[in-house]
């Protein structure tokens, strides 16, 4: 949960709720408007309104999908062990914020797709393959926010790596 304070007097404080971050938000309104932002130039440039929506949509569910994979790999990162009562409850949190991100996510492909289907367009291609462009695109921007939130992390051994063992001799037959 967000919070914006605001202190009204010496004795009086406001306190306004929000969901979601703050930063989370701007990451929202990014996705958006370099999705709309892309779809408009492409529209100005082709005069084609079917190939413009499936460029926004795609641009919007790629960065929102970058971001999610890497909220999603950082939930992971801090995936509590399930031994005790509390570290179960944390579990179920983490399950639950990862459910929502993933609701979200799939909602957004959705609705792109249907986005897409209600345009005037004719053709197998139009019909079949275009709308389901985004959430692809979408899907492996989450793939890819997930690694790249990896690729920072280090992984500590005990000591040097054992030497390969030499493979046996394969017996000659003279």
């Amino acid at each position: 949960m967000g919070r914006i304070v605001k202190q009204l007097s010496e004795t009086t404080t406001k306190y306004y709720w929000y969901p979601g971050e703050k930063q989370e938000w701007i990451r929202a309104v990014v996705a958006v408007s370099s999705g709309a932002g892309a779809a408009a130039l492409l529209m100005m440039l082709t005069r084609n309104s079917l190939a413009a929506v499936v460029v926004g949509c795609s641009v919007t569910l790629a960065v929102s999908g970058f971001n999610f994979g890497r909220r999603d790999a950082k939930a992971l990162a801090g995936w509590p062990k399930l031994s005790d009562k509390a570290a179960r409850r944390a579990a179920v949190a983490h399950s639950g914020r990862a459910a929502w991100r993933a609701s979200a996510h799939g909602v957004g492909g959705a609705v792109a797709a249907i986005v897409v289907l209600n345009l005037t367009h004719s053709g197998w291609v139009a019909d079949w393959l275009l709308p389901v462009v985004p959430a692809v695109v979408g899907a492996l921007a989450h793939q890819t926010g997930m690694v790249w939130e990896q690729l920072a992390s280090t992984v500590a051994t005990t000591g040097p790596a054992a030497a390969p063992a030499t493979p046996a001799a394969k017996p000659t037959a003279d």
